[in-house]
């Protein structure tokens, strides 16, 4: 049971890297090469999209991770699955807020206000790309070092 956790905590770790990753470094900058009303258009339905995908990929790591450690595969686990689990709570109370105001109906979509959230909203993102690497980082490690 504990080697099975543990393919199932680096596998959706390793997933939810690779979109988050793809989406900081490929979506949203070819997004941001159209006008603001059209980089708005494309980021409300791909983020819809994506945070059903990630969210879950998430959560699927950090209890899998969890479990691992519990079944005593080592404090490593732990941690790996503490970092993927920050990007839920990164993007409840970080990265929400901004999502709100870009998905306002109010909101003037072609302004500089919208053009600045986006440009925020990539930065944002890139923090959770940033501790699903590490977290992957820390599984694949103690994966090799066995």
């Amino acid at each position: 049971m504990t080697a099975a956790a543990e393919f199932v905590a680096v596998f959706a770790c390793l997933i939810f890297t690779g979109a988050a990753v793809y989406i900081t470094f490929v979506e949203h900058p070819a997004r941001m090469t159209c006008t603001t009303d059209c980089a708005l258009s494309q980021w409300a339905p791909s983020y819809k999209r994506a945070t059903v995908m990630q969210a879950s990929l998430a959560l699927v790591a950090s209890v899998a991770g969890l479990i691992a450690f519990v079944q005593g595969a080592g404090i490593g686990w732990l941690v790996g699955a503490a970092f993927i689990f920050t990007v839920v709570p990164t993007t409840l109370l970080v990265i929400m807020p901004t999502n709100a105001q870009l998905l306002d109906p109010a909101r003037d979509r072609s302004s500089a206000a919208t053009r600045q959230l986006l440009v925020r909203w990539g930065r944002l993102h890139a923090i959770r790309s940033a501790l699903s690497v590490i977290a992957s980082l820390i599984f694949l490690c103690i994966v090799f070092r066995h």
